[in-house]
């Protein structure tokens, strides 16, 4: 379910650098293979941690994978634009509204699901949702851990668009392929423009997300979600 794991980190980390480094790229399309976009956190990576008898360091995990992931994303100068094909869960619901243009299939959802493993938010979630869908929605969402789905997803303001399953990655090429014909300069002056429009620092609130979950990594709480998820399931 395109869950983070070490590869996929240096996967989309790698194919982001080669997209803003490649100027004819004019516009990036981010999906899931399968029936997700992302279930987020591999927990299975940090259930063989603690099996160890060890804790996990999640400071450096964000430090290291997560908050350069989403730097990387908002600091291109070409829109970026999600299909959410599937669930998107914890840092994958992160991931997905770090992009520009937030597509969601009519089946997806969308779940900020930290609090079920007794973890805070992270890859930039505390930032993008309260100015994505307000602070109550925001707080909501977070505390409860609960499903989203697309059409409320779509009636709060978290997605773009709703589009049928099948025509969504249609869809996001017919998006890309009329904003690749706009004006690079424009499209670029647009996006620094509605990033820094917003009160708040994305890297200030990237730094206090890692901290916070660097302590609560190593709380108990953490690790028996964690071993609990990583049981194989009826």
């Amino acid at each position: 379910m395109n869950a983070f794991d070490e590869a996929m980190h240096v996967g989309l980390r790698t194919a982001i650098a080669k997209v803003a480094d490649d100027k004819s790229v004019r516009v990036m399309i981010v999906t899931g293979s399968g029936r997700a976009f992302s279930a987020g956190q591999d927990l299975g990576e940090r259930a063989a941690t603690f099996m160890k008898g060890d804790l996990p360091d999640l400071r450096d995990s964000l430090d290291r994978n997560y908050n350069p992931l989403i730097r990387a994303l908002a600091e291109l100068p070409i829109p970026v634009i999600a299909a959410v094909n599937g669930i998107a869960f914890g840092a994958g619901a992160g991931l997905a509204i770090a992009c520009d243009v937030i597509l969601a299939a009519a089946t997806a959802r969308f779940q900020f699901g930290f609090i079920n493993v007794g973890l805070g938010p992270d890859s930039g979630a505390s930032w993008f949702l309260p100015r994505l869908v307000g602070q109550a929605r925001a707080l909501d969402l977070a505390l409860t851990g609960r499903p989203v789905a697309a059409d409320e997803a779509l009636a709060i303001g978290l997605v773009s668009r709703v589009i049928v399953d099948e025509a969504l990655l249609d869809t996001a090429r017919s998006i890309a392929g009329e904003l690749a014909a706009r004006s690079p300069d424009a499209i670029t002056a647009i996006k620094r423009l509605m990033r820094a429009g917003l009160l708040g620092s994305l890297g200030a609130t990237l730094d206090a997300e890692r901290d916070a979950q660097a302590a609560l990594g190593h709380t108990e709480q953490y690790r028996e979600a964690v071993l609990r998820f990583s049981q194989p399931r009826k």
